[in-house]
């Protein structure tokens, strides 16, 4: 793996993380000929930059808190599910091709909650430990934390995902329900492709060591028995093929708009209604999400001044 920096030396990914899955059948082609690479010159805000099997990736560091990025080059992918996909949502149809025009940053584990008290002084988490990802966050807290990092470094104009770049980033030019290949449930908290990929109701119980985890004692259909469950640090399951860790499971992510009615012709950058005080969407499913969440495709809407121990975020930073 090739790796420069600017200011700051940071261990390399892959001596921390699982090697990627085989994967799916893919559509997307990680450009590297990007920017960065040719000139060597990367985002003035970047401590640390390269390449890797995954593709381009730059990172910055708050304190201690180190956060890597990786590059999602532009496409156009197929949003929503098929009429046939098991645990399908009405609000995923129809599917329909969707036109991302500009590659964007995002980073590659939901925000920690490190990272968080390095730039707010404060830890709203539930689930206290440093690299496990922050929660109890609601949309408008998470739109002040980037507020309050922009000023600390001003040409770090980082936002949040919108739902078509969510997703197109979950799947990776995959078109099956996860990264990882198809959905088969035996259960309601029962799929075993999510295993190697996500933390979620069927073994978010699995080597979890806090002392303050939910009573899962009567969750139906698990795919371990366990009975205390809670959120894990990220990075600790496979990622899919751009090198985006915990896309599905862990916590719920906030992304920028608002709901969406999906149509059947084709769109570009698509942005859902965004009036103040409007429901916005989260994606992913999270640590106590049955199979049916945990999903590329699947939807919800959370008031964006409320926030629950199953909710977090991962911000992006366009091109």
């Amino acid at each position: 793996m090739a790796l420069w920096h600017n200011r700051a030396r940071f261990p390399e990914a892959s001596t921390l993380r699982n090697p990627p899955l085989p994967q799916a059948r893919t559509t997307m082609r990680i450009i590297a000929d990007h920017p960065l690479l040719i000139h060597g010159h990367p985002p003035v805000w970047a401590d640390g930059w390269g390449q890797d099997r995954y593709g381009v990736f730059t990172e910055f560091a708050v304190g201690a808190a180190t956060q890597r990025l990786r590059w999602v080059p532009p496409g156009q992918f197929l949003m929503g599910s098929p009429p046939e996909e098991p645990g399908r949502w009405d609000t995923e149809g129809p599917r329909h091709k969707v036109c991302l025009e500009r590659g964007y940053w995002l980073f590659d584990t939901p925000c920690t909650q490190a990272l968080w008290q390095a730039v707010m002084d404060d830890n709203p988490s539930c689930f206290a430990s440093p690299e496990r990802p922050v929660e109890c966050v609601s949309w408008e807290r998470v739109n002040e934390f980037m507020e309050v990092l922009g000023k600390r470094i001003p040409e770090l104009r980082l936002v949040l995902p919108t739902e078509a770049q969510w997703e197109y980033a979950c799947r990776a030019g995959g078109e099956l329900a996860t990264y990882a290949g198809p959905m088969e449930s035996v259960g309601v908290n029962n799929a075993p492709v999510l295993d190697a990929i996500a933390w979620y109701g069927g073994n978010s119980g699995v080597d979890f060591e806090l002392d303050n985890g939910y009573d899962s004692a009567g969750w139906p259909e698990k795919q371990y028995p366990h009975q205390w469950v809670g959120t894990h640090p990220v990075g600790r399951k496979r990622p899919n093929a751009l090198g985006l860790y915990d896309m599905l499971g862990n916590v719920w992510e906030w992304c920028r708009d608002g709901r969406r009615r999906y149509g059947e012709g084709p769109v570009t950058e698509p942005v859902g209604a965004a009036e103040e005080g409007a429901g916005r969407a989260v994606r992913g499913g999270s640590w106590n999400s049955g199979v049916r969440n945990v999903r590329a495709a699947a939807r919800r809407w959370g008031k964006p001044g409320a926030g629950n121990v199953s909710l977090g975020f991962r911000c992006a930073v366009p091109s």
